[in-house]
């Protein structure tokens, strides 16, 4: 049995299901999801690049990061590093590589959390993208709550009721639609009350409350699915093989770090970021190579993080003092 036909069944059971249970299913069952797959959904034979692939020019400037703010605290015996979503683990090979001795833990969906509050950083890469969402549409009436039906032996969409208003939700024209943060600010509460000290480094794709008021942007939603490096906004097509994403709603996210009591450092691009990164050494460590072909290749990885990736992917940086 595939997954098309577990969702299937569900729906044919219960009736039209909320988006966010789809996108749940499609991403997170446990045998039959995307990323519980046995394809690697990563680098050129997968589906997609992320900043995790470009190493070691990546980790080596996130290492430098992490040392910096290790040593502002002072070295604490018991400062830690937790990665949300290690993917492949590409991150935290790098920095161990680069910073000899630390404690990295990594999180995955599911994974049991760690047990005492840390004193360190957490890092979420690409994380808060891949939390399943519910889909909304304003009318002039209210909001109303999209689903997934069955027709003609298809997914396809359908209205569900009035959903309740909820003010992290950009204000959107009639007839325009957008997801729910409700999760990803869930998350990052759940990430803030695990930091009893340190930092919470937050690198994706999203949006500002003004981009999507004032500059109408995603005026049909932001999902997207991803398949052989092509997008393709038909989301419900083809469940557990194909990734799912919506983009990060960064005011949500600052107004709840605020709320949490965490110091917010404004939203900035990932290019200005790893270009502050790398500044005080004209990244010597982050590019330095064994051969002239090594040193090619990091900075044709640099070149992509900052040129490529670096104008699409954000950077949210959060302190607990």
């Amino acid at each position: 049995m595939d997954l098309a036909q577990v969702i299937a069944d569900e729906i044919r059971a219960d009736g039209p299901i909320p988006f966010r249970r789809f996108m749940e299913l499609a991403l997170y069952h446990p045998r039959l999801g995307y990323y519980a797959g046995k394809r690697d959904p990563f680098g050129t034979s997968g589906d997609f690049y992320t900043n995790a692939q470009l190493q070691p020019v990546f980790g080596r400037l996130l290492a430098q990061q992490i040392e910096r703010w290790r040593q502002e605290l002072g070295c604490p015996e018991d400062f830690s590093v937790l990665e949300v979503g290690p993917g492949r683990g590409e991150i935290g090979t790098q920095v161990r590589e680069s910073i000899p001795g630390i404690d990295w833990i990594g999180v995955e969906h599911g994974d049991p959390w760690p047990e005492r509050p840390l004193t360190g950083v957490v890092v979420c890469n690409e994380f808060f993208d891949a939390l399943p969402v519910d889909s909304v549409e304003r009318t002039s009436d209210g909001w109303l709550l999209r689903g997934v039906a069955l027709r003609g032996g298809r997914f396809c969409w359908q209205t569900l009721g009035p959903a309740r208003a909820d003010d992290a939700w950009p204000g959107i024209d009639p007839g325009s639609r957008i997801e729910s943060c409700d999760g990803q600010v869930a998350a990052l509460r759940r990430i803030s009350d695990t930091l009893r000290r340190g930092w919470i480094l937050v690198i994706d794709y999203g949006y500002s409350r003004t981009e999507i008021e004032r500059a109408g942007r995603f005026p049909d939603g932001s999902l997207m699915g991803y398949c052989r490096h092509r997008a393709d906004p038909d989301v419900l097509l083809e469940p557990g093989r194909r990734d799912i994403t919506a983009h990060v709603n960064f005011s949500a996210l600052e107004d709840a770090a605020k709320e949490a009591g965490l110091e917010v450092t404004p939203v900035t691009s990932q290019q200005a970021y790893l270009l502050s990164l790398g500044e005080p050494d004209s990244f010597a460590r982050a590019l330095a190579a064994e051969s002239d072909r090594e040193a090619v290749r990091f900075r044709m990885q640099l070149k992509t993080l900052i040129f490529g990736l670096g104008e699409t992917f954000r950077v949210l940086v959060l302190r607990r003092r």
